[in-house]
């Protein structure tokens, strides 16, 4: 079965940083897109960045030039590196990928469960 575990969350100050990881296992064949959301309180998830099987990226205005996705294919491992972080960064993050598990010939997302970030002012 695959699973998609966060870590790396926590409380900082603003303007501080912090990196987040995503790691993916199970029987997994190969990882194309790769994400990170997240979710404030009362608002929608939304996408935060992203970042292709072949490497290509994209950010949310917000985060544009002080959040990093990067991913190191040969640990299955998503990153996120968080910069100059504000108290509006505050929310759940999630991390999702599109998996093909070995046995099946599909390919299916999968979300983490979900880790906290808090930016205190």
């Amino acid at each position: 079965q695959v699973q998609l575990v966060e870590s790396g969350g926590g409380l900082v100050q603003a303007g501080g940083s912090l990196r987040l990881s995503c790691t993916a296992s199970g029987n997994i064949y190969t990882i194309n897109n790769m994400g990170w959301y997240r979710q404030a309180p009362g608002n929608q998830r939304e996408l935060v960045a992203a970042v292709t099987g072949g490497g290509g990226t994209n950010y949310a205005d917000s985060v544009k030039g002080r959040f990093t996705i990067s991913r190191d294919y040969a640990k299955k491992t998503l990153y996120l590196q968080m910069n100059s972080l504000k108290p509006e960064d505050t929310a759940v993050y999630y991390c999702n990928a599109d998996i093909r598990e070995l046995t099946v010939s599909i390919t299916r997302l999968y979300w983490g469960q979900g880790i906290q970030v808090t930016v205190s002012s």
